[in-house]
């Protein structure tokens, strides 16, 4: 018998990918690059941080240092989600930019749970709240309430990185 790691049921690339299942398809016709993403992710999960309604998970201390691993969970739920055809992926000299793919729709519209129900109503009010925000002013705006990664995004910035 082969010794196999459990798969993990929360913060994994699945639960993400159907976080980023249901913003990408409330964002429709639009898309997100994966750092606007990151942070309408973070709305979603902890909007009453951000002026919104209940937050959808409990609020932890520290919560703003996820980001780092939130990144790169975000990054491979979404190549899972794309190879389901639930999300679809343009690359062009901007960057790669994410949309709902073809069976979006489909799926948002079958799950009928209470917590998807909480889920598309979080991602609807995150991207009226937020979706016509650039990274950096939604960076900014999140910081200005007290909330996110700080250090995190000093360093990054320190490094030369930069959000549109």
């Amino acid at each position: 018998m082969k010794n196999s790691k459990p798969l993990a049921a929360f913060n994994s690339p699945f639960e993400l990918g159907v976080r980023m299942v249901y913003l990408l398809n409330s964002l429709q016709p639009a898309g997100a690059d994966l750092q606007k993403l990151v942070l309408l992710d973070y709305a979603i999960v902890y909007s009453d941080d951000l002026g919104g309604p209940p937050s959808l998970h409990t609020p932890v201390p520290y919560r703003g240092g996820e980001y780092m691993s939130r990144r790169d969970l975000i990054a491979q739920s979404l190549y899972l989600m794309s190879t389901r055809g639930l999300v679809a992926v343009s690359m062009d000299e901007a960057g790669i930019t994410y949309f709902a793919g073809d069976t979006a729709r489909s799926m948002v519209g079958a799950l009928t749970s209470p917590y998807l129900r909480e889920l598309d109503g979080r991602c609807r009010w995150a991207t009226a709240t937020f979706a016509s925000l650039s990274s950096r002013d939604m960076t900014e705006r999140f910081a200005q309430q007290g909330h996110l990664w700080g250090a995190e995004f000093e360093g990054a910035t320190a490094r030369g990185h930069q959000w549109q």
